[in-house]
C-alpha cells in the first residue's frame, strides 16, 4: 500500500525547493554559473547537498527551476498587458516591459552566465540551447496571444524566429548596459526593442 505524503510535508518540501533556487540565483549571479558551488548553494539556503540532490539532478536542473520561475512571473505581468488599441501602441508596450525587464541586472546576469556556460561546453551546447529555446517560445506564447492576436495562428517557426530576434537584441542591450550603463539610456534601450520588435513582427506576418 503506498502512504500518502501529509500536508505538512508537502508544504515543508515546496518551501525547500524554493530556498534552493533562490540561494541558487544568488550564487550563479555572484559567482558565475561555471563556477558556482552545489555545497555553497545549499549552504546558504541553510540545506544539505543531500536536500539540493533530492529536488534537483545539477546546476543545469536547477537554472531550468529558475527559469520557470521568470517564466510564470512574466506570464502574471503579461496578462494584465491588453490587445486594444493600435499595432503600434501595442509593440510600445511590450519594448517597455521588455526595458524594465533589463533591470533586473540578477536575471540579466544568470541569462548571460547560462549561455556562456553552453557555449563552452560543445557536447551539450545542442540539448540545452534546444531546450532553452523551447522554453523562450513557451513565455512567448503568452505574451502573442494577449497583445498580438493576429500572430495566434503563427506556426511554431514563425514564433521560434520572432522570439530569438527580439531576444537577441534584447541580450545584446543588456550586455553592453551592464558593460556601460551611463552610455545607454533607459529610452535608448525602448527605442531599440521597439525597433527589434516591430521588425520581428514584420518577419513573423510575412507569408
Amino acid at each position: 500500500m503506498q502512504l500518502k505524503t501529509s500536508p505538512h510535508k508537502q508544504e515543508r518540501a515546496v518551501a525547500t525547493r524554493g530556498e534552493l533556487i533562490l540561494a541558487a540565483r544568488t550564487v550563479f549571479a555572484r559567482d558565475g554559473f561555471e563556477s558556482a558551488r552545489i555545497e555553497d548553494i545549499a549552504r546558504i539556503a541553510g540545506k544539505t547537498r543531500g536536500a539540493f540532490y533530492a529536488n534537483f539532478s545539477d546546476k543545469e536542473d536547477v537554472f531550468f527551476a529558475i527559469y520557470e520561475e521568470d517564466v510564470a512571473r512574466d506570464q502574471e505581468r503579461i496578462s494584465a498587458l491588453s490587445a486594444a488599441g493600435s499595432l503600434e501602441e501595442r509593440v510600445d508596450a511590450i519594448a517597455a516591459y521588455l526595458a524594465e525587464a533589463l533591470d533586473d541586472r540578477q536575471r540579466v546576469l544568470l541569462n548571460l552566465e547560462f549561455k556562456m556556460y553552453v557555449i563552452r561546453r560543445p557536447q551539450k551546447r545542442k540539448r540545452l540551447s534546444e531546450l532553452y529555446s523551447e522554453m523562450c517560445v513557451r513565455c512567448a506564447t503568452t505574451k502573442i496571444n494577449n497583445l498580438f492576436p493576429e500572430l495566434t495562428d503563427a506556426d511554431l517557426q514563425k514564433r521560434r524566429r520572432l522570439t530569438m530576434e527580439v531576444g537577441a537584441a534584447m541580450e545584446g542591450l543588456a550586455l553592453n548596459s551592464l558593460f556601460s550603463p551611463e552610455n545607454l539610456t533607459v529610452e535608448q534601450r525602448k527605442r531599440y526593442l521597439r525597433i527589434a520588435s516591430a521588425e520581428a513582427l514584420r518577419s513573423a506576418q510575412e507569408t
